[in-house]
């Protein structure tokens, strides 16, 4: 890129000997912004500002609908959409069902299912089925389905259980089932068969890493899960088919709302504490789990409200808690919104909610009115629902495997397994793709992928000189890079007395200060000759949300990015970028770049790695530390720590690291650990 002679000479001044505009800064001082700079340059708050746009966007689109005619038009769209975000779903295979056990009950029995949701891949189940439900006599009943919030028991869970006794005891089958990472289906285990992480959450996480890659999600399979579910009770003869409910409170009340509005059999729907807005989400508690967020839903206009338009005019009933940490003002909104969409279609009675005093979760209240809903749509039976105490049964009484685990079945597939097989064939498809050699557009479908402008989009940094830290052998200059991005780059220039022409870009997993401790690695470069420069990236160090977990980097600036379809990594990559173009050109008067040598570490080296990629004429040399050597490695492994950061949802169809090494010059890319 072409500078201008503003520009090389204030960069000369930075990097030469001349301190007279330098002001002398407090050693160990090497913050570059003010706490008060800091505070409205975080990433975080650049991305709600950006989802409150494309929410706006959003509203302005669902306030034009007024005829059936556009509402269906409206429904179809999100609903293709949706599924396309997912990744699609599986075929339907056989569900191979197996009664493992029964228990009688008073007015009710309860069967201890298994059943296939994919070959090899099995949900354990308990079907509550009312007295009067007997496949011999004729008589059906409804069927509904329980999806489990984020217990370690699932399906045994108290509350759980609750729905499933209170649901067969008012006429009506119950199926509460397993989720992914729950119950009998954690998909790690330790060497003693037993889930390796407390956190169910943690799990779902875990999988979204390897799924993001291949173009998935973890509700595709939350979500087939469900679907299998109601496969498996339409099976049922004792179950009518036409009339399916689907229930499920928090992280079932999710798979509730993703269900209802996908699968048409659903009849009756009642999600719990779940359904608010992602305004008023974004607002408090921000993205959630890996499930409660689909890639690019903000960007093309989908939110919460969506699931329940999506199943419009199908009678469905809000559940919420007045001081859930799911916003209730978002919850009201919601039903504000569907309460006009039904109007218009002329069944405003067909969408309600409950509001019940109490903090997150089924409330006795919650759940009486929950049934009362499904008994008056599926049963036709408008008569109040009372309040009773129902007593859980231990736990262990409703296992359906002998081990308490579906993993230790013979030849069980975990997710882990399914995602791996599948990057095995997009794996055949990339090979046929970069057998040649790589072309212009396959570049710039990477560029594409993951939101990086052509180079002559960029804008060249501006560079603000901050002041000096001096250290015995070497000093730091803090530097501020700008450029059209509304989050500048702080960075340290670590200066010898007598630099070498060539320079060091250094980018770190935990940003400028990486690496920059006494007798380490960025001061044994200094020991060589080399000026070396450390960025903190959008989102690292001072503009970070400062929430950062080794497992799980910071997953909630991840997301939100996520839900405006930017992966995270494409943004570091322009920084980076900008980052090396400075390096290149710091000196007065000086018209042709320097030799940059190139290091990135942990996630960051995913993002150096990209960034050689695209401009491999940038870099002299690569170094990248203690980060995977490819992406499908990482897909298969059930614990990939801190690898969410840099993941590129359906990077997996197109290219994976080697491709990026091969583009960036393999003489020249040399790995560490």
């Amino acid at each position: 890129m072409k500078r201008s002679l503003l520009a090389c000479a204030i960069l000369g001044i930075l990097f030469s000997g001349n301190r007279g505009l330098y002001r002398e800064a407090i050693p160990d001082e090497l913050d570059c912004l003010s706490a008060e700079e800091q505070s409205s340059s975080k990433l975080y708050v650049a991305l709600q500002r950006a989802a409150y746009a494309a929410l706006d966007q959003r509203a302005q689109r669902f306030e034009g609908l007024s005829t059936a005619e556009e509402i269906q038009a409206y429904q179809a769209d999100l609903r293709e959409f949706f599924v396309k975000q997912l990744g699609g779903f599986p075929p339907r295979t056989p569900l191979n069902p197996e009664v493992v056990g029964t228990i009688e009950a008073d007015g009710y029995r309860i069967e201890k299912v298994i059943f296939a949701s994919q070959p090899r891949h099995h949900i354990t189940a308990n079907l509550y089925l009312p007295a009067g439900a007997a496949a011999r006599s004729g008589a059906t009943v409804p069927g509904v389905a329980v999806s489990s919030g984020h217990s370690r028991t699932g399906k045994t869970a108290d509350y759980n259980q609750r729905f499933g006794m209170m649901l067969a005891k008012h006429g009506m089958a119950a199926l509460c089932f397993d989720p992914i990472g729950q119950g009998e289906r954690s998909q790690i285990l330790d060497d003693n068969g037993q889930p390796r992480h407390s956190g169910t959450t943690t799990e779902h996480f875990l999988i979204g890493v390897g799924s993001i890659l291949v173009g998935r999600n973890t509700a595709r399979y939350r979500v087939w899960d469900a679907m299998r579910a109601i496969d498996y009770l339409v099976s049922r003869p004792e179950i009518d088919p036409q009339r399916i409910g689907f229930t499920g409170c928090s992280g079932g009340g999710t798979v509730t709302s993703y269900v209802m509005a996908l699968d048409d059999r659903v009849a009756c729907a009642a999600p719990a504490c779940y359904l608010t807005t992602l305004r008023h989400l974004i607002q408090t508690i921000g993205p959630q789990d890996a499930e409660q967020n689909i890639f690019g839903q903000l960007a093309y206009g989908l939110d919460q409200p969506d699931y329940v338009h999506l199943r419009a005019p199908r009678p469905t009933l809000i559940s919420a808690t007045t001081d859930d940490f799911f916003s209730i003002e978002g919850a009201w909104q919601n039903y504000r919104e569907a309460k006009r969409l039904y109007g218009r279609l002329g069944f405003p009675e067909r969408v309600d909610l409950v509001e019940v005093p109490g903090k997150h979760g089924v409330h006795p209240q919650n759940l009486a009115t929950i049934t009362h809903w499904m008994q008056r749509w599926l049963l036709e039976r408008d008569e109040p629902v009372s309040v009773v105490k129902l007593t859980a049964r231990p736990p262990g009484d409703l296992l359906c495997t002998e081990s308490g685990q579906v993993l230790a079945l013979p030849e069980e597939r975990s997710v882990f397994d399914l995602n791996a097989s599948y990057e095995a064939e997009l794996a055949q498809q990339r090979k046929q793709l970069w057998k040649e050699k790589p072309t212009d557009r396959l570049v710039s479908r990477i560029r594409e992928t993951i939101g990086v402008r052509p180079p002559d989009a960029l804008k060249p940094p501006a560079f603000q000189d901050l002041g000096r830290v001096k250290r015995e052998k070497y000093h730091i200059d803090k530097l501020l890079l700008r450029t059209d991005s509304p989050i500048p780059l702080p960075a340290l220039t670590f200066h010898p007395p007598a630099p070498l022409d060539d320079a060091y870009l250094y980018l770190h997993a935990d940003g400028k200060l990486g690496d920059a401790e006494r007798d380490g690695p960025i001061e044994a470069l200094i020991d060589d000759g080399y000026a070396v420069v450390t960025v903190d990236l959008r989102g690292q160090g001072e503009t970070s949300s400062r929430a950062r977990s080794d497992l799980l980097t910071d997953w909630k600036t991840y997301y939100l990015s996520y839900l405006l379809g930017k992966p995270l990594i494409g943004g570091r990559v322009e920084d980076a970028l900008a980052a090396a173009d400075f390096v290149a050109f710091y000196q007065k008067e000086r018209t042709n770049p320097r030799k940059v040598h190139l290091v990135g570490g942990g996630h960051a080296g995913v993002v150096a790695l990209h960034a050689a990629a695209l401009q491999p004429d940038r870099f002299a040399s690569v170094t990248l530390r203690d980060m995977p050597r490819d992406w499908a490695s990482v897909v298969s492994n059930p614990t990939p720590a801190g690898q969410l950061d840099s993941t590129v949802h359906g990077a997996l169809r197109l290219y994976d690291l080697p491709d990026l090494v091969r583009l960036a010059g393999e003489e020249k890319v040399r790995f560490e650990q």
